[in-house]
């Protein structure tokens, strides 16, 4: 069993506080959250909204339906209402706005004058306090379940305002539980589940954490939604461990920043999104002709261009695989959990010093800024040990000089070459963006070109996509294989159990590598089902072009896109599914 709550309104008005008070009080209580911000690309104004998915277990997106709406306008009302539940309740700020409903909608409208009570008690600004307050009434809990939070949260303005905040919730309470007899059930806790520790973070802060664990101490980017958290996270954390945070004048001088200090050495990283992005692929290349470690990551939001900055999209793997002049080496991770991202992050920066190449982390909005509950027992911090590859030491360095001397890009087996660093006696080279002998010089004549070329492609010979991300649940040979990557992997997982619940045979495969492509894995699991369903946020099916392209299976494969900005809905899937085991029974007979 879960439950539902959203609040909404106008930007400015304390949507998100609000929506973050709600859902970290609860978790704090023990129960599971999933909260999604929706918000538009405005400082004040427009529409926003906070959604906050309550449970006893854990969930991996927002959930399809609505329990309980907090409006603090019409509009709320008019953009949310498709969610709500048949007999599910609607909280409206009376006195600011009398609230419109379609005839055929069984809702619940409960008025509670919000705005006034914060002026009443407090101030204007108040007034999400309010709806806590209220909130708590209709949902069974105390007031005084929000007052640690915000004694955190405002008493550094003092204790005046901490006391007004407290009075407006009870004086919220108060009205709400006199308004109406509507009452709803939170979810069953169990008694051990009560004040357990756990974390409540997005994929964004898990990313930051991850990278001061994997040994980072350089970050270097340019502010851009949805990434720009994981900025603000290693501002934080990064100076406790020596480390640095750049802010460069642009993405460009940001990569360049990273690779710069990769190549003296130092674990760097940066972060962006698709517009961000498409500035780096210059720099790509650099690295990748240079064979400079790099780790980027692309948390992705809906484009082309400028697009929708506050939207989520898997629209960038084709930028990711294939962006930069000429062939170039890299490895694209695609974490689908908050869990992933603090793994992954460290696998980044493992794979970049080992393959001496770009890492390229590809996360997205909705998974990025979606604040979860995650166990602290699920986080190992020493699960990934540090490798820094084929990274020589000073007395190595000397050894190689004196036998013949150092060649930075010596044409090895494996085609990965030693690294020496800047200023390591005996390790002088050179590390330029032109094709290259050995040692470094540029070399434009085909005997150097082609076996550097070929040397670069050997790096990858070692690399197993399948041991970092290829994930098979449910029915083995089923009717139907949902194939998905990144962040769907929640709702997919409960549109087959919801299939499997009527008795239809359904697998979950899912991707956290996109390239190299796990060709092997997905042409045995692919073969193995009756038909197969691609879940993906885009309108060009990405995901299912590459598996085409590696694996084939034109006739077999079918489609699930979704391209709006917004999540998908359980629901959605499903409905899909039956279209394809529909239409596949029909050929079949026919």
């Amino acid at each position: 069993m879960d439950f539902t709550w959203k609040i909404g309104g106008a930007q400015g008005e304390g949507i998100d506080s609000a929506g973050e008070i709600f859902a970290l009080t609860l978790h704090r209580k023990g129960y599971y959250i999933y909260a999604y911000r929706h918000f538009m690309s405005l400082i004040k104004g427009g529409h926003t909204n906070y959604k906050v998915r309550i449970s006893s277990k854990q969930h991996r997106h927002r959930g399809d339906q609505l329990d309980l709406l907090v409006a603090f306008d019409q509009r709320s009302i008019d953009e949310n209402l498709h969610e709500l539940k048949s007999g599910g309740a609607v909280l409206y700020n009376a006195g600011a706005f009398e609230p419109k409903f379609p005839a055929d909608v069984d809702v619940v409208p409960i008025g509670v004058p919000m705005q006034q009570i914060a002026k009443d008690h407090g101030s204007i600004v108040m007034t999400n306090m309010a709806a806590m307050g209220a909130s708590a009434a209709l949902v069974g809990l105390e007031p005084d379940a929000f007052d640690d939070f915000i004694a955190e949260r405002y008493g550094k303005h003092g204790a005046d305002v901490v006391e007004a905040n407290r009075k407006v919730v009870r004086a919220g309470f108060q009205a709400a539980s006199e308004a109406t007899s509507w009452r709803a059930r939170l979810p069953e806790l169990p008694p051990e589940a009560r004040g357990k520790k756990r974390l409540f973070m997005h994929g964004n802060d898990a990313i930051a954490l991850g990278a001061v664990v994997a040994g980072c101490r350089v970050v270097a980017a340019y502010p851009i939604t949805p990434a720009t958290d994981i900025l603000y996270s290693l501002l934080k954390l990064l100076p406790e461990y020596g480390g640095v945070v750049l802010q460069a004048e642009d993405e460009m001088a940001a990569c360049q920043m990273a690779v710069g200090c990769n190549y003296a050495g130092v674990r760097a990283m940066t972060s962006t999104s698709g517009p961000g992005f498409s500035l780096m692929t210059e720099t790509l290349g650099l690295a990748s002709v240079s064979e400079t470690p790099v780790v980027i990551v692309d948390v992705q939001r809906a484009g082309p261009s400028t697009g929708m900055p506050t939207k989520t999209e898997q629209g960038d793997a084709f930028q990711a695989i294939f962006s930069s002049h000429g062939e170039s080496q890299r490895i694209v991770l695609a974490p689908a959990t908050v869990e992933d991202c603090f793994y992954d992050i460290q696998r980044a920066f493992n794979l970049a010093d080992k393959y001496q190449c770009p890492v390229i982390v590809l996360t997205d909005l909705s998974l990025g800024l979606s604040k979860q509950t995650v166990e602290v027992d699920d986080i190992d911090f020493e699960k990934i040990a540090i490798d820094r590859g084929q990274l020589l030491t000073e007395e190595q360095v000397k050894e190689i000089a004196a036998n013949g001397g150092y060649k930075r890009y010596a044409l090895t087996e494996s085609g990965i070459s030693p690294r020496a660093l800047p200023g390591q006696e005996g390790g002088v080279h050179l590390a330029i963006s032109y094709e290259h002998t050995e040692e470094g010089w540029e070399d434009e004549t085909p005997l150097h070109r082609v076996a550097q070329t070929e040397k670069r492609i050997r790096k990858m010979s070692t690399f197993d996509p399948a041991e970092f991300g290829v994930r098979q649940s449910g029915d083995a040979s089923p009717d139907l294989l949902l194939v998905g990557w990144g962040s769907t992997i929640g709702q997919i997982d409960e549109a087959r159990e919801a299939l499997k619940a009527e008795g239809i045979s359904v697998g979950h495969l899912h991707l956290s590598v996109l390239y190299p492509f796990p060709a092997k894995e997905v042409r045995e699991a692919i073969e193995s089902a009756r038909a197969v369903l691609i879940v993906e946020n885009n309108a060009f099916g990405q995901l299912q072009q590459l598996i085409q392209l590696n694996v084939g299976h034109y006739d077999h494969i079918h489609h699930c896109r979704k391209f709006s900005g917004e999540p998908f809905k359980v629901f959605e899937i499903v409905a899909r599914a039956k279209e394809v085991l529909a239409a596949k029974s029909v050929k079949e007979v026919g």
